[in-house]
């Protein structure tokens, strides 16, 4: 048995494992972990059904868990325990939150500013070593501007309130076949909702050109910006980095908004494990 380095990086949505064993990885997915939606139980029986399996061969030595709400304390504790209950053999077990993973995954050890726009949103100023400035996350429900969960509330809003015109109704109707009884049901009674929220972010990228479509786009990344990134006077001297999925699949407004707030951009990335793992892998 062969030790190893176990790195995750946990959305609400899914979440990545990456195992380092020599020079070779081997990656698994799971559902997304997130402490404010899962207690320390749901999270244990996750792991051990979808994960621990897949790694039974391996003596994991080391694991370090970039998540979604783990900033907090109580939060921090309850990701950690469940995985020590899984990995009781870990010598190491390093619980963070899921910025400071993006921090180095976009950064490495070079100043600058590390945004997550994926089913939520954050960001924070890194010095090349720690998180010297975070914007405070509000949540899917007071917050989360410019992300999947946001955009997608903004879907729902135009069709609900009767803003898209007919063509776009048409194309909601065909694409996705509910009523204003399922979705709010999915949204104030389902558990999971901000991942129903983000899951409506599918229709505005197959929907571009059509400027009802633009206008959510770029209205809801502007909010991120002029919200978050204009607080930071750093956002000006170092370059804006990004990871997730809806940064990645707008990127193209992204650039523009950089361009019109004068920020210099910096990188695009779908996801922060290739830049996790050649830091783990120096350190």
């Amino acid at each position: 048995m062969s030790k190893s380095i176990l790195i995750a990086d946990a959305g609400s949505t899914k979440t990545e494992w990456c195992l380092l064993t020599d020079r070779k990885t081997k990656s698994v997915y799971t559902l997304g972990i997130s402490p404010y939606f899962l207690n320390q139980e749901q999270i244990t029986e996750l792991l051990n059904k979808d994960l621990a399996p897949k790694l039974k061969k391996y003596q994991i030595s080391e694991v370090y868990f970039y998540g979604t709400g783990c900033l907090n304390p109580a939060n921090n504790k309850i990701v950690k325990n469940a995985i020590r209950s899984v990995f009781p053999e870990a010598s190491k077990i390093s619980v963070t939150n899921d910025v400071e993973g993006a921090a180095i995954g976009l950064c490495g050890r070079s100043k600058g500013i590390a945004c997550i726009l994926g089913t939520g949103s954050s960001s924070c100023y890194f010095d090349g070593r720690r998180i010297k400035k975070n914007s405070p996350g509000l949540g899917y429900a007071l917050g989360d501007e410019g992300s999947g969960a946001y955009l997608g509330k903004k879907v729902l809003q135009y069709y609900l309130y009767n803003t898209f015109d007919d063509e776009l109704r048409a194309r909601f109707d065909a694409t996705y076949a509910t009523n204003a009884t399922e979705i709010l049901e999915n949204v104030y009674k389902k558990p999971l909702p901000n991942r129903y929220l983000a899951s409506f972010t599918r229709f505005l990228a197959e929907n571009r050109g059509h400027y009802m479509i633009e206008n959510i786009i770029e209205d809801g990344l502007n909010d991120f910006f002029f919200t978050h990134l204009c607080k930071y006077n750093e956002a000006w001297k170092y370059p804006i980095n990004f990871v997730g999925g809806v940064a990645y699949g707008f990127r193209d407004v992204i650039k523009e908004l950089c361009n019109a707030y004068n920020f210099e951009l910096g990188r695009i990335l779908q996801k922060p494990m290739k830049g996790l793992i050649e830091f783990h892998r120096e350190n």
